[in-house]
């Protein structure tokens, strides 16, 4: 039998023989590491540890000291899940169980269950994990298996689909229990530390709204009942600082049922936001040299088939008939400002071209997957789009990073970066791809920038550099990203005059700064607990004053404030009650004004924080106001000396 050579984590090549399984490479290299490991990440797959290994293959093996071991750990949570359920519910049929980010789901049907039905279940999951029960790998050929799932649609589909090919079946037993599954698990239901199941939900079988309704049940699991207690604090402060709770206490959007799904409305107090995130991007593109264009919603499907949309992102549009033409609403910007650039004629001098559109786009998500403003179907890109020539490149994208690092740093949010490459439906060849996935790992290895390649997560015209924040607990979201596009502009068939005369490709960069204005937003609330800066504050000032007789001045000081947000409280409330109402609406500043303030012609300001300072001047107040605006500080420090 030949060998193979698998390729580890710093990069060495092991030989190993054909046909060898993550285990067996991990004895090669050494028997502690053997016997230690749980699973391998072969090719970026989390894979059971008898998985086979195949020549080239990137490898590494995981231990309970991996990362990856609590994906494993509650990957075989489900399986308690599913077990206990069982034992409770001889009826209900399993379908999938998955592991995330912050635990497990499992979709069951043919049950019905309650929020208060958890209880009960969780409780029979401990008894399981106390039973220490092994959990085994076994393989069955595929007769047995339809044979065992001969009442179970769900399971039978699995089987005929992605474990078509599959002469044999991967399953996993512990006890008396069974199920269908690649893995990967732990050695014993007794390596489950702590459980906790957390939510209720229904779910359509395969994500597709036309299939059935399955009973989703969300749950997590940790090595230790500390871990879980840490998490469960963690998420408490999490629904605490839910978008979508105080988007309603703030008055800031709103989602009715007669909008549609994913469809926001933005109140007011939202937009004075929106705005305010607007004209700070403005202000960056116009420092940059952006030129600002404008686009239809709706355009002829002909451009989409032309930039390649309708072929890779048709069941994600939402196309309709007019006068016996088809139609689509946009989902992406890009082919717009093409066109536009297309109808110029262009100089190698005239190059970079960049063009910016606060764009509003349509995506048709499942309606199971829209939450809040994290997912919908209407969001606004900040976008921008750059032609240029390929000696250009590697600067232009160097400055989109500057933009983007500031955007950050501004915001006082952490991040990661990740290098996207080709994913399996694109388009364009090889030789393109490879050009441009060099040259963003160019530009990333001279920036002496960390990150991580994240192979087939391109855009299906190009790769990206991809920035994903992490907001004030800890969570990390999709946002900001530059993208290289060689496949467009010979879409179009764009074109600019060289210094040679002759008719030459532009090459196209895509570059967003928050991403989408909405899920930006919805981080924004969270991340600020819906606290945010003076700056980006709906309302930044509440004039309060003490009694009716200082109306009239209280106008007056309204006015001497200029274009800030100011308001007036004017409702006959006791000062203590103005003041508390203040505070739960997060204003930065009160400005309280009695009859003595009054007669000197000054103010007393107190902030969100309880600071308050008396015989302040209004010139002092406004003067103030200005520098932290126009700095964008992060937190109100006119009283800061206070503390």
């Amino acid at each position: 039998m030949s060998d193979i050579a698998v390729i580890l984590p710093d990069g060495t090549e092991l030989s190993v023989e054909e046909g060898a399984t993550v285990r067996d490479a991990a004895f090669e290299i050494g028997p502690g590491l053997g016997k230690d490991t749980v699973a391998g990440v072969v090719d970026g797959d989390l894979v059971d540890k008898e998985t086979p290994l195949h020549d080239g293959a990137n490898l590494v093996i995981v231990t309970d000291q991996s990362d990856e071991y609590l994906d494993v750990l509650r990957h075989s949570a489900a399986h308690v899940f599913a077990q206990a359920l069982q034992r409770l519910y001889s009826e209900a049929k399993l379908t999938i169980g998955p592991w995330t980010d912050d635990g497990f789901y499992y979709d069951v049907t043919n049950v019905d269950l309650e929020k208060e039905d958890l209880e009960a279940i969780e409780d029979e999951m401990r008894n399981i994990i106390e039973e220490g029960l092994d959990i085994e790998r076994t393989l069955i050929d595929r007769e047995e298996a339809l044979e065992k799932y001969a009442d179970n649609p769900y399971k039978r589909d699995i089987l005929e689909t992605e474990a078509a090919g599959d002469d044999e079946l991967s399953f996993y037993e512990q006890g008396e229990f069974e199920d269908l599954c690649k893995g990967p698990h732990v050695e014993s239901t007794g390596e489950i530390g702590a459980v906790k199941l957390l939510n209720i939900s229904a779910a359509y079988w395969r994500g597709d709204e036309e299939n059935d309704t399955l009973t989703r049940v969300y749950g997590t699991a940790f090595e230790s009942e500390s871990d879980l207690e840490e998490f469960l604090e963690m998420r408490a402060e999490a629904e605490e600082r839910d978008h979508r709770k105080l988007g309603q206490e703030l008055d800031l959007f709103s989602i009715p049922s007669v909008t549609g799904p994913g469809l926001p409305l933005y109140h007011p107090n939202g937009k004075k936001v929106l705005d305010a995130l607007e004209n700070y991007g403005r202000d960056l593109n116009d420092d940059y040299g952006y030129d600002y264009v404008e686009t239809p919603h709706l355009f002829r499907t002909e451009l989409w088939k032309q930039s390649g949309h309708y072929d890779n992102y048709q069941d994600d549009m939402f196309l309709l008939d007019v006068n016996d033409e088809e139609y689509g609403l946009k989902p992406m910007n890009c082919p717009g400002h093409a066109t536009i650039f297309k109808q110029g004629s262009w100089s190698y001098r005239d190059l970079p071209v960049r063009y910016a559109e606060n764009g509003k786009v349509y995506r048709k998500e499942q309606r199971g997957e829209l939450s809040g403003l994290s997912r919908v179907w209407a969001f606004t890109i900040d976008d921008g789009h750059l032609f240029v020539r390929p000696d250009q490149i590697e600067q232009e994208v160097e400055d989109i990073m500057d933009i983007i690092l500031e955007v950050l740093e501004t915001f006082d949010l952490d991040y990661e970066v990740a290098l996207a490459t080709r994913p399996e439906k694109s388009v364009g060849s090889d030789e393109i791809w490879e050009q441009a996935e060099s040259q963003l790992r160019s530009v990333l290895d001279a920036s002496k920038m960390d990150y991580v390649v994240e192979s087939g997560d391109g855009a299906f015209y190009g790769p990206k550099i991809d920035f994903a924040f992490e907001d004030a607990l800890g969570r990390k979201w999709d946002g900001p990203t530059v993208q290289l596009d060689f496949n467009m502009p010979e879409r179009f068939e764009l074109s600019y005059t060289g210094e040679d005369n002759e008719e030459h490709r532009p090459v196209m960069i895509h570059r967003a700064l928050y991403g989408s204005f909405e899920r930006f937003f919805m981080v924004l609330i969270e991340h600020y607990n819906g606290k945010f800066p003076f700056w980006l504050a709906p309302e930044q000032v509440r004039i309060l004053p003490i009694s009716d007789d200082q109306i009239g001045y209280a106008k007056k000081l309204k006015h001497e404030l200029g274009d800030f947000r100011a308001t007036i409280e004017d409702r006959s409330w006791t000062l203590g009650r103005k003041i508390r109402e203040a505070q739960t609406d997060r204003v930065p500043y009160m400005v309280i004004v009695g009859g003595n303030e009054e007669e000197a012609g000054t103010i007393s300001v107190r902030d969100r924080k309880e600071r308050e300072e008396q015989d302040v001047t209004v010139e002092e107040f406004r003067d103030h106001l200005e520098g932290e605006a126009a700095e964008k500080r992060p937190e109100p420090d006119f009283l800061a000396d206070e503390e």
